[in-house]
């Protein structure tokens, strides 16, 4: 009847499960895993072709097997090893961020000179003909190979130079090759050892990998399986000699390349990006993965991009490393500690995949817009690589060459001239954005192509309007007024009114820091959003100066009676920091002994009770505030003119600059 199925439907649901498992043998045997990784396949397929096809369990261990013969366990892109290819690459993406452009050219220049070197083994035997054979057979695999004639003068050779692989008989008189070995070992921890001998015997094998033996072979050799152990050894150390090295951290605020600068550096090489974002990860699965026990398991952030991407070689951003969440489950940071480490990398063990996989052929590279929240551990890995901010100059040039072409494209106006005028740009800067990178800058140059968009399709005469033209009338029109003002330099000169610097996340600016005296009860009044550190560098250049009233002529008894009311404008904005305490000192002194500051010049530094001068952080970006400012001196502690020398020309162009280590030092070129 036909409410039954027959014996024929019966075998075909039988066989359905039987196929897929054996469609899954088939790819787990052509999939070339790792040895061990192979096995625990194997064993779950074993293990599924006993349970019942509709349980979760049977679901669970299908997913888990196709995962495994998914990843590219010996799928790889192919390095591109050529260096100026590479400056070329980072020269045409990338204006300015000179330095950081030439510290990634030395990683990549390190890496290249480790990869493209030519493996040096060491062949030991105190049979001639064996050492000359193996000579000639490694010789034409493209090895540098030296001969050594017996165990001491192997030893001499280890003590001067360095190899890759050693290879090397057991049986040799006085000194041996299990001596040997501990030798190698010792010396270059390393070290990829073969041991060959006639004498292959389980305890003679065993004592040989014990003291660091990668591989027993037993004479009379194979030369196809000595060629492959080579092979493999050099392919499980060139992986070690291409990651390791410093872990690089570009570390800067929004906008300024860092994205930009890792995808050039993958490009470079040849290799596939993957971005992965830590911002907000509260929980250590994220990066190691679930157990398979869990509802919904999956593997961690970086396996399932590996995955994604068909490559064990990619280049991997780990973005926003300072935003990790530190109150989640687990201990995120400790996890990346173990993906980053190059001592551990190698045997990654994700929780869902439950075998070892081999990150070490990964370049890791993390960005952060700050250092402060980047856990010390994990901080002590990385080596910072700061990313300032972008000069005006370097904005209009970048605007120019690259933001504008591509928004226009963006815009569907390829193919109408649509041209940006050096002011109008000059404006958009100015007027309408406030930040160290690029960010905002590109919006609005986007949001100009927008509105030209649509008027050409809504000019009925087709294109030929003179809104093809952006000038900074237009920029007004299309934007409508200004956004942002800076400060510029006073326009008179006051007493107790002294200009400072102040580095924020969008940039450095000028600050007036104001001071007035009024009879009261001697209290140190202090307004505008100040913060604790800064307070404290109030007070203590009040009592620098009350302490040294005489040497500066002014009245011992000038507190007596009397408030000090020390303000800095903009109220709203929070601020701190101890670097106007400088400033402060200033003010109050231009304000005791009446004395008006100039309005041109600028100062920041940390002051001491004694009167010492500490060095201060955002120099360029102070520097490139009182240059835009109209500030025609500027004055920071001596303590920073390192950073200072460090400075590009442009920066500096038009400005005068003064280092001094002690308050004395500063007075005459401030005040009148």
């Amino acid at each position: 009847m036909g409410f039954f199925s027959g014996p024929g439907d019966d075998e075909r649901e039988s066989m359905k499960p039987r196929s897929e498992l054996d469609d899954l043998q088939k790819a787990i045997l052509e999939a070339a895993m790792p040895q061990e990784v192979e096995k625990v396949a194997l064993d779950e397929l074993t293990r599924l072709s006993k349970a019942d096809t509709s349980s979760a369990e049977y679901t669970i261990g299908v997913n888990y097997l196709g995962y495994l013969k998914g990843l590219p366990w010996h799928s790889e892109t192919v390095d591109n090893l050529d260096m100026r290819r590479a400056a070329t690459i980072l020269d045409d993406e990338h204006h300015g961020l000179d330095d950081v452009k030439e510290r990634i050219l030395e990683h990549l220049a390190v890496k290249i000179l480790k990869l493209s070197r030519k493996p040096a083994i060491l062949v030991v035997d105190d049979d001639k003909t064996a050492r000359r054979n193996l000579a000639h057979v490694l010789g034409k695999e493209g090895y540098e190979v030296q001969l050594a004639a017996g165990g001491a003068e192997a030893l001499a050779l280890l003590s001067a130079k360095t190899f890759d692989v050693l290879v090397t008989d057991l049986k040799m008189d006085k000194v041996d090759g299990l001596q040997v070995v501990e030798k190698a070992v010792a010396v270059s921890p390393d070290i990829g050892v073969i041991m060959v001998t006639g004498y292959a015997t389980p305890p003679a094998a065993v004592e040989a990998i014990t003291r660091g033996a990668f591989h027993f072979l037993a004479k009379p050799l194979q030369l196809d399986l000595l060629r492959k152990t080579i092979k493999d050894l050099l392919l499980k150390k060139t992986a070690n000699l291409g990651s390791r090295g410093p872990l690089l951290c570009f570390v800067g605020p929004p906008g300024t390349g860092k994205t930009s600068l890792q995808r050039s550096i993958a490009k470079s090489l040849g290799r596939k990006f993957i971005r992965i974002s830590l911002a907000g990860v509260k929980d250590e699965a994220e990066i190691r993965g679930h157990r398979r026990s869990y509802v919904g398991a999956l593997p961690g952030r970086i396996i399932q991009e590996i995955n994604r991407a068909g490559s064990k070689n990619p280049v991997i951003m780990l973005d926003e490393i300072d935003k990790l969440d530190h109150e989640g489950r687990g201990n995120t940071a400790a996890a990346l500690l173990e993906v980053l480490d190059h001592s551990q990398n190698h045997h990654f063990l994700d929780h869902y995949l439950d075998v070892p996989f081999d990150l070490s052929w990964v370049i890791f590279i993390a960005t952060a817009n700050s250092t402060a929240n980047i856990p010390a551990p994990l901080l002590d890995r990385l080596e910072i690589l700061s990313l300032p901010g972008y000069t005006e100059e370097e904005k209009e040039v970048i605007a120019v060459k690259h933001l504008v072409p591509r928004e226009v494209d963006e815009a569907g106006l390829a193919g109408h001239p649509l041209e940006f005028t050096k002011e109008a740009i000059e404006k958009i800067i100015r007027d309408h954005t406030r930040e160290a990178g690029l960010r905002n800058l590109q919006r609005q140059i986007a949001a100009i192509c927008r509105k030209i968009a649509r008027k050409v399709l809504a000019d009925q005469n087709g294109v030929g309007g003179d809104y093809m033209v952006i000038t900074p009338e237009k920029v007004d029109e299309l934007l409508g007024p200004r956004k942002f003002y800076f400060d510029l330099a006073a326009v008179r000169e006051q007493v107790g009114v002294v200009t400072g610097l102040a580095w924020t996340e969008s940039g450095g600016q000028i600050m007036f820091l104001e001071a007035t005296i009024m009879k009261g009860k001697e209290n140190l009044l202090l307004t505008g959003s100040l913060g604790e550190v800064m307070k404290e560098s109030a007070q203590a250049a009040l009592s620098y100066i009350r302490s040294n009233a005489a040497r500066f002529q002014v009245a011992d008894d000038f507190f007596l009676g009397h408030d000090i009311h020390i303000h800095l404008p903009a109220g709203a904005i929070p601020k701190d920091g101890p670097s106007a305490g400088l400033a402060i000192a200033l003010a109050l002194l231009s304000l005791l002994t009446n004395r008006a500051a100039r309005k041109d010049v600028a100062l920041s530094g940390e002051l001491t009770l004694s009167g010492r001068l500490l060095p201060v952080g955002g120099v360029r970006e102070k520097v490139m505030a009182a240059r835009r400012a109209g500030i025609k001196k500027v004055i920071f502690p001596s303590l920073n003119e390192p950073d200072l020398l460090e400075l590009p020309p442009e920066i500096k162009r038009d400005l005068q600059i003064f280092c001094a280590a002690t308050v004395e030092e500063i007075v005459e070129h401030v005040l009148r």
